[in-house]
């Protein structure tokens, strides 16, 4: 941090006696709170996949990396893991739905560009 030139020794001379930087974040900790920051920020938890991660990470492992994290069929709009999605995706755009403007029976995963061939 920027300090004036007048406080700047005692400025360091208190950081040094008191803060500590974390070898996992370079994260400025105060001394008395760094056995806290380790084991809040970078213990390891286990997630629902079974996958070992360090605490601060799970977050963005559960929204973006986990096998299984929610995720939406583009079909019929049901939820289920992302690691049964792409199989449920093949099933679920094979099944078919009348066309209202020609009478054919169309697959879901041909829905949106039927209209152009339609007729």
């Amino acid at each position: 941090k920027d300090i004036p030139v007048a406080n700047f020794i005692m400025h360091e001379i208190h950081c040094r006696r008191n803060i500590e930087v974390c070898r996992c974040c370079s994260e400025s900790v105060p001394k008395s709170e760094m056995k806290n920051h380790m084991e809040s920020e970078h213990g390891q938890v286990t997630c629902k996949c079974r996958m070992k991660i360090e605490k601060s990470l799970l977050k963005d492992h559960e929204a973006s990396a986990c096998p299984l994290r929610p995720a939406l069929c583009q079909y019929c709009d049901i939820q289920l893991a992302f690691n049964k999605l792409q199989d449920h995706e093949i099933y679920c755009g094979a099944r078919t739905e009348r066309c209202g403007g020609c009478g054919r029976n169309v697959m879901m995963k041909d829905l949106k560009e039927h209209p152009q061939v339609c007729g």
